[in-house]
């Protein structure tokens, strides 16, 4: 009967055949796939662990399992030929692509960049505000990760923004889903007078081995790695899972006295935690290293069952530090090296404005200049000028930071002036004031569907209430974040609000509105802030911002104690009392 069949037919009966074999194999208890073996090994091993345990894999788990986002490409280019929206599997996959498409919000396509450091070249500025134009919303934001991000791409021109960026010599790769982060460093790195090392050259050898390692692709959930070499400017690395802090080792502690990088893992401020200091200290040649063996010990042990403990915490959380460590000396083959925290010198403190306005560089004669900008808001013009800018009289760097703005550095003493009327001129400024310095929002409702609240409206309209009511002469930070994720970091700010549907009758009725926190810190005042009210109207947020920090200014200690320090030192009730005094 062979001879009535066509070759096609019975290649489509052998496969038919092989699979249900396969199908009855599974069934009876047996191995369903051979040992697993390459780059996604690891992977598929973990998930092989998983449900032999008795565990049942997450759907995103499942997705990854049956097709690799990696080795599905030509499907996003037909689905960009035709228009076409991904259905969820595929809107997941395309996330590895650095792509997110954003619908109902918008029926378009989010991408996430990745620039180590926070760090690109004045062309590569420019370029990516001509895609902006050319495919996107027209506009760029500047994230809390030292990123770009541009949204309102259609399908079309998915391709055409993920290969425009190639061009330009960046990627887009793995910024989102269950991969490693754009990586964050000193947004002042190599220019900065008090930095303890100068974080490029290790963030940038963490990205090309990330990049280039298909096995560190796929993990349980997102994570987030930074260094800070001890600049003016925060970098927030203790809201990572890896931190790596740049700090100086003092003798007579059995290792050699100078720089090294010190460990902390475990940061995930949403969550209510931070990257805790393991005692451990490294040779900051020796980062990727470590870094890729904390890694596999998390991707071979992480939660592949509930997404929401599956990041690094909650392993060290069931395993405990020494545990974990020991695991990680396993895989790099030596024992890594441990100090005393008295072994480590005091660090140098962070200036909160230091990212906005003109500061001198470690190069004599030399500046940077901080620009504000409108809650990480850029239109392609302003692009395309400041990369000009940045040319004609900078270094030809731009440097974004995690506080939603940019630096240009560079700028010679005698061309400062021109600058920052060529800045003003574009109607972005140099100065900010001590609240709109420190003021960060998510994308909110706007262009995120897990969002409760306008988050980036919100914030403009908090700043432009506040401003000339408050007479604040030392920076407050405000962050406000749409939901539970905390894109913007809502428990490390002086005031943290997260969005929150807030209930206005019995019928179930709701509106924009938020939960509202107070005493949020991060660095040498780390800490999580505490809930102060719920459920404040999204129209009422300004004026009970206005309360906060009046009754702050009213009841602190002197003119010089900080919001942070008066709010760990006033009991939630009695900062609530005072709030409503304000009131009366």
């Amino acid at each position: 009967m062979s001879s009535d069949f066509s070759p096609d037919q019975k290649r489509y009966l052998e496969g038919f055949v092989s699979g249900l074999s396969a199908t009855r194999v599974a069934r009876a208890g047996a191995p369903a796939r051979s040992e697993p073996i390459g780059p996604d090994a690891i992977h598929l091993k973990a998930q092989d662990r998983t449900v032999a345990a008795g565990g049942k894999l997450c759907d995103q788990e499942k997705i990854k399992r049956e097709e690799h986002p990696f080795d599905a490409y030509p499907r996003l280019v037909r689905q960009a030929e035709m228009n076409e929206a991904p259905k969820p599997p595929d809107n997941f996959r395309w996330r590895y692509y650095g792509i997110f498409y954003v619908a109902p919000t918008q029926s378009s396509y989010m991408c996430r960049l990745r620039i180590p450091n926070g760090i690109l070249k004045y062309w590569q500025f420019a370029g990516v505000a001509d895609l902006a134009e050319n495919f996107g919303g027209p506009y760029a934001h500047v994230t809390t990760r030292a990123n770009l991000q541009l949204r309102e791409i259609e399908p079309k021109n998915a391709i055409n923004v993920i290969e425009g960026l190639q061009d330009l010599g960046l990627c887009s790769r793995g910024s989102g889903a269950d991969n490693i982060r754009n990586v964050t460093g000193t947004s002042t790195a190599g220019i900065d007078p008090q930095e303890l090392l100068d974080t490029r050259p290790y963030a940038r050898a963490w990205h090309f081995h990330i990049l280039n390692d298909r096995s560190l692709y796929g993990l349980p959930r997102k994570f987030n790695v930074a260094f800070d070499g001890a600049g003016c400017v925060a970098t927030l690395e203790e809201t990572n899972d890896i931190a790596f802090q740049a700090v100086e080792v003092c003798a007579g502690f059995g290792v050699d006295a100078g720089i090294y990088f010190r460990l902390g893992l475990g940061g995930i401020t949403g969550h209510k935690d931070f990257a805790r200091d393991t005692g451990v200290i490294l040779k900051p040649q020796e980062a990727v290293s470590v870094a890729d063996a904390i890694l596999r010990v998390f991707i071979e042990n992480g939660d592949r069952t509930n997404r929401n403990k599956a990041r690094l915490k909650y392993v060290l959380d069931a395993w405990g530090f020494d545990k974990f460590l020991v695991a990680v000396e396993e895989k790099l083959g030596r024992k890594l090296a441990r100090v005393p925290a008295e072994a480590i010198a005091p660090r140098p403190a962070y200036d909160r404005l230091a990212h906005i306005g003109i500061h001198p560089q470690k190069q004599a004669g030399l500046n940077w200049i901080g620009v504000a900008l409108k809650l990480g808001r850029l239109s392609p013009e302003q692009m395309r000028a400041l990369a000009k800018i940045a040319a004609e009289y900078g270094d030809g760097d731009i440097r974004l930071t995690v506080w939603q703005n940019l630096l240009i550095s560079g700028v010679a003493n005698i061309n400062v002036a021109t600058v920052v009327t060529a800045i003003e001129t574009l109607g972005l400024a140099v100065t900010a004031s001590a609240l709109r310095a420190g003021l960060v929002a998510c994308t909110g409702a706007t262009g995120c569907r897990f969002a409760a609240a306008h988050t980036k409206e919100n914030a403009e309209e908090i700043a432009s209430w506040c401003e000339p009511r408050v007479p604040l002469s030392a920076p407050v930070n405000v962050h406000l974040t749409g939901c539970h994720h905390s894109c913007a970091q809502h428990y490390i700010g002086d005031i943290g609000l997260i969005g929150a549907r807030v209930p206005i009758n019995d019928e179930g009725d709701t509106v924009d509105g938020y939960h509202l926190l107070v005493g949020g810190g991060f660095g040498a005042d780390a800490a999580i802030a505490r809930e102060l009210f719920r459920d404040v109207k999204a129209a009422d947020a300004p004026q009970t911002v206005e309360r906060v920090l009046k009754a702050y200014l009213a009841n602190r200690a002197s003119e010089t104690e900080s919001f942070l320090d008066f709010a760990k030192r006033t009991d939630i009730d009695a900062f609530r009392h005072m709030t409503e005094m304000e009131v009366a």
